[in-house]
């Protein structure tokens, strides 16, 4: 069957105007001011009229096995579910172990990956986890991405951060130069997903992995850049240089802690950051942990969702005036290119046909999966 969406304001993300957009298979097949149903083929007509077309959300920072456990076994978070994905517009997942590298598997994350393949959406994942060395499938985190299609890098490896495994600029630099060469073998981003702690001065390993070998700032993205005010200060000058990734889960749980993430993406653009150095993420099914500063007791644990990537697009275009063009970006366009996501992230002829239908006010309407409408 093919699927036509009729006169529908469609953003690529970059606003494209009034079209019509043809879908067949699991591919978008045209995109123009006015498509006609084929003849002697079914076609479903879908009326869009008041209505916008934007991309599948991608959501490249989530824990699709769970994660936590920093407060004993009854602190672990559950798995992701699909459900979670469709009502929070999310078309494309990249997965990713956390703290707990230890009694969580890369195997397990790699299978969840198949499996929510399997249902229909798209994903990919990272080998590792905050450990150094990092837990692999193969004992070689290169191996891993070279040989998995799913593993595109390695992640999300802990630094400036109570939580880490202390790893030293040597042992950083080699493992982002391992995967980089990975990812050359295997056609992949091959980039290092690096969780930003609570540190002060937290950009600094990265600055000096730079600094003492051949690795640019673009084969990191730093995850977390809005947990508190003066990471984020830091942000603002470092996203010149590289990615910044937004962590949207937090607000609001951590209000008085974090810098709201649609409000973040205002600043981040009006201190010079390009916009397509900035992404969000939900860090969906990972633990939103606080510890007291004094003791270092764990004191209270929420839960991310992906639910918030859409939130915070939203408000950063209604509450925050950044065009929906330029909001879109950050959940679509931005990790499909920094990633290497081949045919997502677009609205154009031969991507994926990972579409939502939403209106004005950001309420899906319609979700298509791959070319399945869910």
């Amino acid at each position: 069957m093919l699927t036509l969406f009729k006169n529908a304001l469609v953003y690529s993300p970059e606003n494209l105007g009034k079209k019509d957009v043809l879908t067949g298979g699991k591919t978008i097949l045209a995109v123009a001011g006015t498509i006609d149903p084929p003849s002697g083929v079914e076609v479903q007509t879908i009326d869009c009229e008041g209505l916008w077309l934007v991309p599948g959300l991608i959501d490249s920072h989530v824990h699709v096995t769970g994660g936590g456990g920093e407060g004993g076994p009854a602190s672990r978070m559950p798995e992701l579910q699909l459900s979670m994905m469709v009502e929070a517009g999310v078309t494309t997942v990249i997965g990713c172990l956390g703290t707990d590298g230890i009694t969580r598997s890369v195997e397990s994350v790699l299978m969840k990956v198949k499996s929510l393949r399997a249902q229909g959406v798209s994903a990919w994942m990272y080998t590792g986890a905050y450990q150094v060395p990092p837990p692999t499938i193969t004992g070689d985190i290169a191996k891993d991405i070279a040989l998995f299609e799913e593993i595109i890098g390695v992640g999300e490896i802990a630094i400036s951060d109570h939580r880490s495994s202390v790893p030293t600029i040597a042992e950083l630099a080699k493992l982002t130069g391992h995967a980089r060469v990975a990812g050359m073998i295997g056609g992949k981003a091959g980039i290092v997903n690096m969780h930003m702690g609570d540190a002060h001065d937290p950009f600094r390993p990265l600055h000096e992995i730079v600094a003492s070998s051949q690795m640019g700032y673009k084969q990191f993205i730093p995850t977390h850049c809005n947990r508190n005010f003066y990471i984020f200060e830091d942000s603002k000058e470092y996203g010149k240089k590289g990615y910044v990734d937004i962590t949207t889960s937090g607000y609001p749980y951590y209000a008085d802690e974090e810098v709201k993430p649609s409000h973040a993406l205002k600043l981040l653009i009006e201190s010079g950051v390009p916009v397509e150095h900035i992404t969000f993420t939900s860090d969906a099914c990972g633990s939103l942990p606080g510890f007291d500063p004094v003791t270092g007791k764990l004191v209270k644990l929420e839960m991310g969702l992906p639910s918030s990537v859409l939130r915070e697009i939203k408000e950063a275009v209604l509450d925050d005036g950044i065009a929906p063009e330029t909001a879109l970006k950050v959940a679509t366009s931005n990790p499909a290119t920094i990633l290497k996501l081949t045919g997502k992230g677009f609205i154009q002829e031969g991507c994926d046909a990972d579409i939502l239908v939403i209106d004005p006010h950001f309420n899906i309407i319609r979700y298509m999966a791959m070319g399945k409408l869910m």
